[in-house]
């Protein structure tokens, strides 16, 4: 029930966008153990060193809430979860700042993986480069069938640099890992499913939220469960 009222009402403002507000963090009244962390930077929500900021800034936030039973981390941008990087912005950026630059993006995903309750990712079309390591980060990870992943940094003669060439092995193994790094290939819902990228892969819906709606249902479980318990497990 939880989840299903929670969708209704979030889906009448998906794809709404703000100026400033890159990184939206909400606590539903229907549920004050659960924490819904979105990116909102339409249209690909491209990690910019402003959203790189804001989101540091919500997560220590988040990590503050001793009564959180579990984080909603999606995108508002239909079709898309997070492309990466800004690589517009990056072209402006001296060469000088450039190790700075990736420094903030891998302690960005750093905190989201170091937050004490479990975090579950929602990826209802594309995650690419620094969008699939930003969900590596996560505890749970559900996308639609839709979906599209991979680490693309080899195409670009660079390699990850916020920690997929350390989680994606620990997730995928250490062989998968490497052919998905080195190629650079993409893998869709169904085969991250297979290979243990994703925890499910559902049926994408009408509305374009599918992954979203699971990983509602998935948080809803936590609800009876204690935040001590969550963050020692």
């Amino acid at each position: 029930m939880f989840a299903r009222s929670l969708v209704s009402a979030l889906v009448r403002g998906r794809g709404l966008s703000s100026a400033t507000n890159e990184i939206l963090l909400t606590y539903p009244e229907s549920n004050p153990g659960i924490a819904l962390l979105a990116m909102n930077r339409p249209p690909v929500n491209a990690v910019s060193l402003s959203l790189g900021a804001q989101l540091r800034e919500k997560l220590a936030e988040i990590k503050e809430q001793k009564k959180l039973q579990g984080v909603v981390l999606y995108s508002t941008s239909p079709k898309v979860f997070c492309a990466g990087a800004d690589l517009k912005e990056r072209l402006f950026i001296k060469e000088e700042d450039v190790p700075g630059m990736v420094r903030t993006f891998r302690l960005m995903i750093q905190d989201m993986s170091e937050l004490p309750m479990p975090v579950i990712c929602a990826i209802d079309g594309v995650a690419m480069g620094g969008g699939l390591e930003l969900a590596l980060g996560t505890d749970i990870r559900v996308c639609s069938t839709n979906a599209r992943m991979a680490l693309t940094e080899t195409k670009l003669a660079i390699i990850p640099g916020g920690g997929g060439t350390q989680r994606l092995p620990r997730v995928v193994g250490v062989p998968r890992a490497k052919e998905l790094i080195f190629t650079g290939r993409d893998v869709f819902g169904p085969e991250a499913e297979k290979i243990g990228l994703v925890n499910y892969c559902v049926e994408q819906n009408e509305e374009g939220n599918a992954a979203f709606v699971k990983a509602l249902e998935i948080a809803s479980l936590l609800q009876d469960r204690g935040p001590v318990a969550l963050r020692m497990a």
